[in-house]
């Protein structure tokens, strides 16, 4: 027997997620909607002795789409052979403004479906002065009105109590203006058996994808024959509405003073200072990006220990083999190696999340929007591009809030420009190889340098964003409008679970592609195409017959490297790296990085035969990373193989080229196309070759 199905709908910060929480008691999962990158959260509620499927729906503040989250709230609420089709909606509000969603109550019951109304955070009626009169309010949406604190539980039991009461009878408010009545007579024409006001909703929206391709174009033609603008139909429609509503409103709703406003006031005169808002919010950048580097990083090397360990065992434990071989360095590297991004991951989303809890993530859109602006982005694109300075991965999904669809791609199309962590490494041993340890004004060079690094991260994210604006066509205009939110404190059960989500989304979704390429790497670079590679041992015992037993090892590890499959690519590739100043050793490198940025530091060692155990600090020791990169010659050019030249082109080729596969998969996953995937990887790899060719042709 199927569950009733139960959707929660309501505008943003209304507290609908909390109520969700409380009535699912955490029995939920999180996943994408079929063919679409819009979060979906089910969950499940045992009461009134049976079993109801709790679906809450991304906050909307109209049912008219304007995005990807509200195109899929009204797919749902208007198609009744959809799965998640409710058989009750709970239309969920808060006291500050409850006339918007008593609106979308409205639009919800006039689409037929059976709906009752909950004003949550009731505790703060009294903050705001709020005096709402229930009877009324109940007689005027003709349902029962239920109050909730979802934070304290107060109200969910008289919730649950009235889940099986659904409210029956036509529903109408909406006065359709006289102009619109012959097209609307017309349209409903074509649905007979659906309500009129949605057949409005159909005729005023351009497009309506779960219809026939013959019902869409039925439809144009009446627009088409009527003149219809469906932005304007939408306009009148949301201007009769709330004519309606605040007179309605007016004797069931009375404001006293209200504290929390004044206190927000307050609040906001700061935080929104033309001047001192920006300085507060960049230095709570800096905060936080030192929060992810510091915090991060005990654990990161607590998980990098651990597999040392788990590495260490399984090696001692199990036989010599290929399988074993796969297991130890292909799948449990593989496995450590997205484990360990997890610290940051935490980190960066616990920030994020307690920002949006607290209300502050709406002042941040305003702030940056009119900056932004010019770059064909949106304010809601400073997010992703703050969240891209510790992982790329999740600050591409963090575009999927952005309504515009040229914004949100944009969006994601530049994120990646930002220098994330794991460009770190490679950064810090470049850096360290071709600036000196020197001070200016007493600055340490290679701080300034490291900075320089970030900085052309975010001029290369709004320069790619100015161009792609120009060849990228708009479907629409684009207005940031949206209410600011009064402050409250973080419902911190709601954190943590998004940050869990968030976290366990990352781990599963890109650890699939990461553990892959892993694999795909270990077979190639274990596996060579003649004798070479399998007799090494042999040939290298031949060509120094006096080296020690661990000397012998690390030059058999690098003679094999050259010899399989990943060193044969590497010196394929040469020729089109020597312009670039680099040789073969580097290009696998390069190769090898695609998998994942840092692996280019891990490559290097073993391509110099050093071994894993690196010591980034101690070049004074002849078996370090840095001092074996700083005596290797390039036998392309008989010099260094790092020297200014090359270690500026090398930088600027990994601050630019999209050296990442799980990236490329999250772009891939959440833009739904190819096309765009293949446009953003060639131009930040073809802008990196370029940058890259021009620094060292110019040094050299």
């Amino acid at each position: 027997m199927k569950k009733p199905a139960i959707i929660l709908l309501g505008n943003p910060n209304v507290g609908k997620t909390s109520l969700f929480n409380r009535l699912t008691k955490l029995n939920q999962k999180v996943g994408n909607y079929p063919g679409i990158t819009v979060e979906k959260r089910e969950g499940t509620l045992i009461a009134n002795q049976k079993s109801y499927h709790i679906v809450d729906l991304p906050g909307t503040y109209t049912l008219f789409p304007n995005s990807l989250d509200e195109e899929i709230v009204f797919n749902i609420l208007s198609d009744k052979s959809n799965e998640l089709y409710p058989d009750l909606t709970i239309v969920v509000a808060e006291p500050a403004s409850i006339k918007r969603s008593i609106i979308l109550y409205q639009q919800a019951r006039e689409l037929g479906l059976p709906a009752i109304f909950v004003i949550n955070m009731m505790d703060e009626m009294d903050s705001k002065g709020i005096e709402i009169d229930e009877d009324q309010l109940s007689s005027l949406l003709k349902t029962k009105i239920i109050k909730t604190n979802a934070r304290t539980g107060k109200g969910i039991k008289e919730l649950i109590a009235v889940l099986d009461e659904k409210p029956a009878g036509y529903f109408n408010s909406l006065e359709i203006p006289s102009n619109y009545k012959e097209p609307l007579e017309e349209a409903k024409k074509l649905f007979p058996l659906a309500t009129e006001y949605l057949t409005w909703q159909y005729l005023a929206q351009e497009n309506v994808g779960i219809l026939p391709i013959e019902k869409q174009q039925a439809l144009l033609d009446i627009r088409n024959k009527f003149k219809l603008n469906t932005h304007q139909m939408q306009k009148d429609e949301s201007l009769i509405r709330h004519e309606s509503v605040s007179f309605a409103l007016s004797n069931i709703i009375q404001k006293k003073s209200n504290k929390q406003s004044n206190k927000t006031n307050s609040i906001d005169k700061i935080l929104l200072h033309p001047i001192l808002g920006y300085i507060l919010f960049f230095g709570l950048l800096f905060l936080i990006f030192q929060a992810i580097f510091s915090w991060s990083g005990p654990l990161m090397d607590s998980i990098d220990g651990l597999f040392a360990e788990i590495t260490a065992f399984l090696d001692a434990s199990l036989p010599d083999g290929p399988l074993t071989s796969l297991l130890i360095y292909g799948i449990v590297a593989g496995i450590g190696g997205i484990v360990i991004f997890i610290p940051q991951i935490v980190i960066l989303f616990l920030f994020l999340s307690i920002m949006e809890e607290t209300g502050y993530m709406s002042r941040v859109v305003f702030l940056m929007d009119r900056w932004l602006k010019p770059f064909g982005l949106n304010g809601k694109s400073v997010i992703p591009l703050m969240s891209g300075a510790a992982c790329a991965i999740p600050a591409v999904m963090a575009a999927r809030n952005i309504e515009n669809p040229k914004e949100r791609l944009l969006t994601m199309l530049v994120t990646p420009f930002m220098t994330c962590s794991a460009r770190l490494p490679i950064y810090i041993v470049i850096i360290a190889l071709i600036i000196p340890e020197d001070t200016i004004l007493g600055f340490n060079m290679q701080g300034i340098a490291l900075f320089v690094m970030y900085i052309l991260g975010i001029v290369g994210a709004l320069l790619s964003s100015l161009i792609l604006n120009k060849v990228i066509k708009s479907v629409r205009s684009s207005f940031l409008i949206f209410e600011l939110p009064t402050y409250k404190s973080p419902d911190w059960k709601n954190v943590i679970t998004n940050v869990w989500d968030k976290s366990s989304g990352f781990l599963i979704e890109a650890g699939k592609i990461i553990l892959m390429i892993s694999i795909i790497l270990w077979v190639l670079g274990n596996f060579g195409p003649n004798n070479k590679f399998y007799d090494a041992q042999e040939i290298v015992e031949q060509q120094s017959p006096n080296l020690t037993e661990e000397d012998l090892a690390q030059e058999v590890a690098s003679y094999q490297l050259e010899h399989s499959f990943l060193g044969y690519i590497g010196m394929g590739i040469e020729p089109f790296v020597r312009p670039l100043g680099y040789d073969w050793k580097m290009g696998i490198g390069l190769i090898s990085s695609f998998a994942a940025r840092e692996v280019f530091v891990g490559t290097m060692a073993v391509v110099y035969s050093i071994g894993d155990d690196v010591d980034l600090d101690d070049d004074g020791q002849k078996n370090t990373l840095l001092s074996k990169m700083k005596s290797e010659i390039n036998a392309n050019t008989g010099k260094p193989a790092y020297n200014f030249a090359s270690g500026i082109s090398l930088l600027l080729f990994y601050a630019f080229a999209m050296q990442c596969m799980a990236t490329i998969a999250v772009v891939r996953k959440e833009t739904g196309s190819w096309k765009w995937t293949a446009i953003q990887t060639l131009f930040m790899t073809g802008l990196a070759y370029v940058a890259a060719l021009i620094a060292y042709q110019l040094l050299k």
